[in-house]
């Protein structure tokens, strides 16, 4: 498949941008730069996913996946599965609380070629926790050990997990998680700072993050409100972790893996750009999804998404959302995009944005 080419201006930006970034190895797994894209369900698809390498994620998770409906061959769940051939640098998560049922599904997984597989054991969603899945399974550590060491032993690719720091504030418990996952063989951990009891609310505890990267026998990724590029580039430049995850943050800025790496003169992203970005993402949409429905759902809130922090964005958000082709919708937004001109962003970082959290 032949990706439609970026404009030479938006290219020379990203290409300068991208040359600051240096590759990383974590265990057996390269990456194009430290800076990763977070799983966030709904979200991490493969469009979303290749868009986000192509704009300087140095690697990317998928959305979690169910176990169950992996063994159960659910077609939808099998379709979760699925890697793009223009993919590099691409990990695949299950959830799921059966040590058995994870192990049968991790064989199938790693039959898609991914470069690793991971484990959510952070997610706070009721219907996850409730089955003992998600951030459930940091109540008991000592339960993990059987836990990760039948899927460790059906695996051919390295495994890794997304933890939170606990339950919560009486439980805090990451660095006995970490230990096991180390003993247990997994390749590195990927702490979200806050605890299930939280969800996406209040701030992520980088303090403590930094002490659990200090002190860990193994790899740690750190995630949680890494919303801004000044303060993901501040982030990096003094980090313990080895690695940083940008879930929300991408969001509203596709461009974010590249402006960690800005300097004061480096040229902005303009409402171009942008446009250039949704065209490459409807291109690949288009590419992987057959029913126009679903096309529709996962590119329109994309576009309303990026438009954050733009002039007329309200109204924008507004008449996109009345507008039920997806033809029309990129029309509508090829008008809004272009005609920002130089326009910048400027976005209220204390305005609520998806609370309800989505991985």
């Amino acid at each position: 498949m032949d990706t439609k080419p970026f404009s030479a201006d938006l290219q020379k930006k990203i290409e300068s941008l991208a040359q600051k970034r240096s590759p990383i190895k974590l265990g057996r797994v390269h990456f194009d730069s430290p800076l990763l894209l977070a799983p966030m369900a709904g979200i991490c698809t493969p469009p979303f996913r290749l868009l986000m390498e192509d704009l300087g994620a140095g690697g990317t998770v998928s959305e979690l996946i169910s176990c169950h409906g992996i063994n159960h061959a659910n077609e939808r769940t099998l379709n979760m599965l699925k890697i793009d051939e223009r993919e590099r640098n691409i990990g695949l998560q299950l959830f799921g609380e059966s040590p058995e049922a994870m192990a049968q599904a991790s064989e199938v997984a790693q039959k898609y070629n991914p470069k690793f597989i991971d484990i959510n054991m952070g997610c706070p969603v009721r219907k996850v926790v409730t089955k003992g899945g998600g951030s459930a399974l940091l109540r008991e550590p000592k339960e993990l050990i059987p836990y990760l060491s039948a899927i460790k032993e059906v695996l051919d690719v390295p495994l890794t997990i997304k933890i939170r720091t606990g339950w919560d504030e009486d439980s805090i418990n990451a660095d006995e998680v970490i230990k096991i996952a180390h003993d247990m063989g997994v390749e590195w951990v990927a702490v979200h700072g806050r605890t299930r009891a939280q969800a996406y609310m209040g701030k992520a505890n980088w303090e403590y993050l930094e002490e659990l990267a200090e002190k860990a026998p193994l790899p740690i990724i750190g995630n949680g409100d890494l919303h801004q590029p000044h303060l993901v580039k501040a982030r990096m430049n003094n980090t313990q972790c080895e690695a940083l995850m940008i879930a929300r943050g991408c969001l509203r800025n596709p461009f974010i893996f590249l402006e960690s790496y800005a300097d004061e003169n480096d040229p902005k992203f303009l409402g171009s750009d942008y446009f250039e970005a949704i065209s490459r993402l409807h291109q690949y949409t288009n590419e992987t999804y057959d029913n126009e429905r679903i096309k529709l759902i996962q590119m329109r809130k994309l576009i309303v998404w990026f438009a954050a922090g733009f002039p007329g964005a309200a109204k924008f958000r507004a008449l996109m959302f009345t507008c039920p082709d997806l033809a029309d919708s990129m029309k509508i937004a090829e008008d809004y995009y272009l005609s920002l001109g130089e326009s910048t962003k400027f976005i209220d970082y204390n305005e609520v944005f998806m609370n309800g959290g989505h991985g």
